[in-house]
């Protein structure tokens, strides 16, 4: 089971990757990180439109990138100072091994979603 402090460490690692230019944010700039190979791992809203978040999985499924659906699109937007997001992409692999390391307990691998039963 998710807890608050993970849901606190997971917005505060999102706003460190941003504030240090290691973030993007937005679908168009998330696929083009996937597909530059720039991406080392990516964040989908769990409530973003279909449309929208489809044409992101379509392509990480496609790719050897790590990614979540995870939190709304107003925490997404609110922990990298912009409006709501449906998309983000770490660029930083520190920054993506600590995602990892807080939404799975470990730094391995992960696709698909992390929900509060998923722990």
């Amino acid at each position: 089971m998710e807890t608050r402090t993970t849901r606190t460490e997971v917005l505060g690692i999102l706003g460190l990757a941003r504030r240090a230019g290691s973030a993007v944010t937005g679908t168009g700039a998330v696929r083009d990180a996937v597909r530059s190979g720039s991406a080392r791992f990516v964040l989908l809203a769990e409530d973003a439109a279909a449309g929208q978040v489809g044409k992101v999985e379509n392509l990480l499924q496609h790719r050897a990138v790590p990614w979540v659906t995870w939190g709304s699109q107003e925490e997404l937007g609110r922990a990298v100072g912009a409006a709501p997001l449906s998309a983000i992409a770490i660029m930083d692999d520190g920054f993506a091994r600590r995602l990892g390391k807080e939404l799975r307990g470990d730094e391995g691998p992960m696709n698909g979603s992390v929900s509060d039963e998923d722990g």
